[in-house]
């Protein structure tokens, strides 16, 4: 079911990338927060790391995702949202999983 994983990023203004913690990306994934069905398929398995199915539209969750961490103050004016699809068959390594 989820056959794809993302790195979910915030770029500083400095250019700098930094991993979104867990327990933010787990907040946005919650269906009661989005009230969108699209983004059941979504699982937050660490910091900076998102697994989700192949019906989920990378498109509509960049912006869904981008304006709830704007709306929860996660992203700052001037700091932007990246989100990268990584190898899916790659399993994430030790140091990417942290100590989950």
């Amino acid at each position: 079911m989820f056959s794809r994983k993302l790195t979910i990023e915030r770029i500083d203004t400095s250019g700098v990338a930094h991993r979104y913690p867990i327990a933010q990306i787990d907040n946005f994934a919650m269906r009661n927060f989005t009230n969108d069905t699209v983004f059941d398929d979504t699982l937050p398995i660490a910091d900076g790391l998102l697994e989700v199915g192949l019906r989920v539209p990378l498109d509509r969750l960049s912006v869904a995702m981008e304006d709830w961490f704007r709306r929860k103050s996660y992203l700052a004016l001037g700091e932007c949202l990246r989100i990268t699809e990584t190898n899916a068959t790659q399993a994430p390594t030790q140091s990417e999983l942290g100590s989950v």
